[in-house]
C-alpha cells in the first residue's frame, strides 16, 4: 500500500483519498451501522436500533439518511399498512467490507483476547 505525499497539493485531509474514505466510515455510528447491515443484509429500522442499543431514533434516522445520500445504504419502502421500510448495503457500501474485515483482523492480532 502506498500513501502518496499530498502535502503540496491539498488544503486539508478531506482533499485526499484517505480523507474521502474517512468521511464515508468516520463518526461514532457509521461503522456500527455498516456492521449490522453486513450481518443482516436487510434490516428494518426498529430492529437496527435494537441491535445498536444506545443510538437514539433521531440519530439513527439522520445517519441512515446521510449514508443513503452518500450511496452506501439502500432504503426500500414497501407499500403496505403499517409502512415497512428495510435498509441494506448498496454495492458501494459492500465495497467497504474488505476494510471492515481488515479492521477485525487487526483487532484479533492486537487485542490480546481470544474470541
Amino acid at each position: 500500500m502506498t500513501m502518496e505525499p499530498y502535502e503540496k497539493r491539498i488544503q486539508s485531509l478531506t482533499d485526499t483519498p484517505f480523507g474521502y474514505t474517512l468521511s464515508m466510515i468516520g463518526g461514532k455510528w457509521r461503522l456500527v451501522i455498516l456492521y449490522w447491515l453486513v450481518e443482516y443484509e436487510a434490516i428494518r429500522f426498529n430492529e437496527l436500533q435494537r441491535k445498536i442499543g444506545t443510538i437514539t431514533y433521531k440519530t439513527l434516522s439522520a445517519q441512515l439518511k446521510e449514508m443513503e445520500a452518500d450511496g452506501l445504504v439502500l432504503r426500500k419502502e414497501y407499500p403496505q399498512i403499517p409502512p415497512k421500510v428495510e435498509y441494506s448495503l448498496s454495492d458501494k457500501g459492500r465495497s467497504l467490507l474488505p476494510i471492515m474485515e481488515a479492521m477485525c483482523q487487526w483487532g484479533l492480532d492486537h487485542s490480546g483476547r481470544s474470541y
